[in-house]
């Protein structure tokens, strides 16, 4: 977007819309951009320009034909063996090398294990943990992988310092606003494997393919009692991130005009998936149409491409997502185990003890590193700046920041002030001009 606000017949202006949305569920999703007059191309669909210069839009694929045939897990597993393979032979073309980004968890390791079946050299795979944190990181299982197929393996380890310095480049390369701490670190890994390589893989997708998260599991009386509270969308996708009192009165009275409709992605969403479907199929392609489109894969493609690195995410070829959003649920999800047959089927490839793991998410350790001198300064810089002042009530932020003082638990809520903030200094005060190093303190920016 940065490359259209020059050629904007104004100055840039914020969406009060667009800006309540990203504060209520991480990102900006749909045709909404943060950015007043500009609006999105959605993923599958087509703009389409007459003579008369007059638009329409036009989906090209949608996964709502899905052949939705009862398998058994042998038989699918044998189908999706042949389609994975054909996937990956199709998505490794390239004049280039190769790499992956290596977290701890199954994706990533599937994508190393079938590149390793196809590449004869070693691949290059990255991993990022935390030096003074004590959040515990994957490195030690992404090492342990990357052993068993014997790949080049870099390892970054960031301290609070390295992480902190990289936010004001890392709001620049996103356009958007983005409430994901994890970019940073992508931000990270992308600089370092595009000194070397022009093309990384990712395991984005598998998760809202196959149905790994835990928002997909929950008992049944849950959900029914949260669609009663906020109804149109199955009892999923309904609480704010901003849901706590003292975050909630941060608000001023422009946000607090477009609180209601925050959700309405997630409703239009779940009313378009089939009522035939599933209420676990209806989850995720809510997810696949917003948080996955609009969080997950910023994350991937503007931060690789803020260092002129190409991503490429096979579990999200339209073939794969198909498969897996028309696999029956007892396939997917079994006795509580998440993500049951994209398991199952990787024992083939991968060690089980590797397998069968507690899943853990790709994560920063934000909550505890907001503290001490760094959190002072931020609430002084953030309560005197003016984009702030102008969008929420700066009298409440003091409550705010103590709440994060005594138990790490506004994080989320002190991150989005301060992406904002430096978001507001990059593009609607200087329009977009402006290009942060990667690194830089974000309290120069505030």
């Amino acid at each position: 977007m940065k490359a259209i606000l020059p050629l904007m017949p104004h100055s840039p202006e914020v969406n009060p819309s667009a800006l309540s949305q990203y504060l209520h569920t991480r990102c900006i999703t749909v045709e909404e951009t943060i950015f007043s007059n500009i609006h999105r191309v959605r993923p599958g669909e087509v703009i389409e320009i007459n003579a008369d210069l007059k638009l329409s839009r036009r989906r090209y694929w949608t996964p709502f034909n899905l052949s939705q045939e009862i398998k058994e897990q042998a038989e699918a597993e044998e189908e999706f063996d042949t389609l994975m393979r054909q996937v990956m032979k199709e998505h490794v073309r390239s004049d280039v090398p190769l790499g992956l980004f290596l977290s701890g968890g199954n994706d990533s390791a599937i994508m190393l294990a079938m590149l390793s079946h196809i590449q004869e050299h070693p691949v290059q795979t990255f991993s990022v943990g935390y030096k003074d944190a004590k959040l515990r990181d994957e490195l030690k299982e992404a090492r342990k992988i990357a052993a068993e197929f014997g790949s080049q393996h870099t390892e970054l380890r960031l301290d609070r310092q390295a992480l902190f310095r990289r936010i004001p480049h890392h709001v620049w390369a996103a356009d958007d606003l983005m409430r994901d701490a994890a970019s940073i670190a992508t931000s990270a890994l992308s600089e370092t494997a595009g000194r070397e390589l022009k093309v990384v893989f990712s395991g984005e997708g598998g998760d809202e393919v196959f149905g790994g998260y835990r928002r997909y599991r929950q008992p049944g009386l849950i959900y029914s009692a949260r669609n009663l509270i906020a109804p149109g969308s199955g009892g999923f996708r309904t609480r704010s991130a901003w849901w706590r009192k003292n975050s909630r009165q941060a608000f001023g009275p422009r946000l607090n005009q477009f609180r209601p409709n925050f959700r309405d992605p997630y409703r239009k969403a779940w009313g378009e998936a089939p009522s035939s479907w599933s209420h676990l199929q209806h989850c995720q392609y809510t997810d696949i149409v917003t948080d996955l489109t609009d969080s997950l894969l910023v994350k991937v493609d503007r931060m690789m491409m803020g260092f002129s690195l190409e991503g490429r995410v096979p579990f999200l070829d339209h073939r794969i997502v198909e498969f897996g959003l028309g696999l029956p649920d007892s396939l997917k999800v079994k006795n509580g185990q998440p993500k049951l047959f994209l398991r199952q089927w990787a024992e083939r490839y991968l060690p089980k003890d590797h397998i069968y793991m507690k899943k853990r998410g790709f994560v920063v350790p934000m909550r505890e590193w907001l503290s001490g001198r760094v959190l002072d300064d931020l609430e002084q810089k953030l309560i005197n700046n003016a984009a702030i002042r102008e969008w929420f009530d700066t009298s409440r932020l003091p409550a705010l920041f103590q709440v994060q003082r005594s138990n790490g638990k506004a994080a989320r809520e002190v991150f989005c002030l301060m992406q904002f903030a430096i978001w507001h200094r990059l593009f609607i005060e200087d329009g977009g001009a402006t290009k942060p190093g990667v690194d830089e303190d974000p309290r120069d920016w505030v």
